[in-house]
């Protein structure tokens, strides 16, 4: 069954559909759509999870065993399947079609695939797939219609732009609907909700000092307890929201924990990341040389600590916001001095 991305939404409200195929050309919405679904997923009483990369080398017996290996109390699971390169080979489409024609009870199945070609369509492995489940293709909208996709994602945080703001952000980021999203998120925390003017929009969207919360992510990660605090001084001086500060600190140490986590319960890492959507090169092997160093206790610890900082923002907690930052970031560096440390 083939569904139009609008339509996704509501169908999720029903009991879930053994099988969902998502495939586009652009990856923030394909993985908006699998975030859909795990959350339904999750919400409908799925507990079990397990994510597969159909990288170089997967052996695609393991897709069988993924949908048959429930925990000794588990009754229902999501399979979580990514082919990042949107061809299985004769292997695998093999193993995709035994896989659909013989969907187990109390399993659903999540495929995550790239823009795919006339040629793949039309495979044997995908005709399978479309015949089996729920196939929503998701695509960039075009040029012309960038203006109204902000608009609609401005709503969902209570805020509206005027039009000249709005063709505004569309031209800065370029058909990039990843930064897109990051600018509307980054609005977000500047401003309260309501119309943002073409000036508040401007300041926003040009504002620099956005690289230097990007280089103390990249310090943090490092374990440079002396380069954050450089950071944060000079972010403090250029009048930078906290709130931004924030989110930058926090959405890394929610990433973090969450690898951590998968670590912890042996899953590969490589697959951790791409679920985490960690696709830069740099910021993954930066990422790899830090989780060794922390343990979940300390990263959950760090989470109630942004936790606090949040109220102190928000006037519901007393204290200096800055140097609870600081204290944050010392407590993830700490014991990093002793480990080999690669400057970006």
């Amino acid at each position: 069954m083939n569904l139009r991305p609008e339509q996704l939404s509501a169908q999720l409200t029903k009991p879930l559909a053994p099988l969902y195929v998502f495939h586009g050309n652009e990856p923030l919405l394909v993985l908006e759509a699998g975030d859909a679904v795990r959350a339904a997923a999750r919400k409908q009483g799925y507990a079990e999870r397990e994510v597969l990369v159909a990288g170089q080398g997967f052996r695609w017996d393991t897709l069988q065993s993924a949908a048959g290996n429930l925990s000794l109390f588990g009754e229902s699971k999501l399979v979580d399947l990514r082919i990042p390169n949107g061809k299985p080979g004769r292997d695998g489409g093999d193993a995709l079609q035994r896989y659909v024609r013989h969907l187990d009870e109390g399993i659903v199945t999540l495929i995550s695939l790239p823009e795919l070609d006339w040629a793949a369509r039309k495979a044997a492995w995908f005709v399978a797939l479309a015949e089996a489940g729920v196939v929503v293709e998701l695509n960039a909208p075009e040029r012309e219609r960038l203006p109204d996709w902000i608009a609609q994602r401005l709503a969902r945080q209570q805020q509206k732009a005027t039009p000249d703001a709005l063709a505004f952000i569309a031209e800065h980021i370029e058909g990039n609907l990843l930064a897109a999203h990051q600018e509307i998120l980054k609005l977000g925390l500047l401003h309260e909700a309501g119309e943002l003017s073409l000036e508040a929009v401007r300041d926003a969207v040009l504002n620099v000092a956005r690289y230097d919360v990007d280089k103390l992510r990249t310090a943090l990660l490092e374990g440079d307890a002396a380069r954050c605090a450089r950071l944060l001084e000079g972010l403090k001086g250029e009048g930078e929201a906290p709130p931004l500060v924030l989110w930058a600190l926090a959405s890394e140490i929610r990433t973090l924990a969450n690898l951590r986590q998968g670590m912890d319960e042996g899953q590969p890492l490589q697959g951790l990341l791409k679920g985490e959507r960690v696709f830069d090169e740099r910021r993954k092997q930066a990422i790899q040389r830090a989780l060794p160093r922390l343990a979940s206790g300390t990263l959950r610890t760090a989470i109630l600590h942004a936790a606090k900082i949040d109220r102190m923002i928000k006037g519901l907690a007393g204290g200096d916001v800055w140097d609870e930052f600081l204290q944050l970031c010392l407590r993830l560096t700490r014991g990093a001095a002793s480990q080999p440390m690669a400057r970006h």
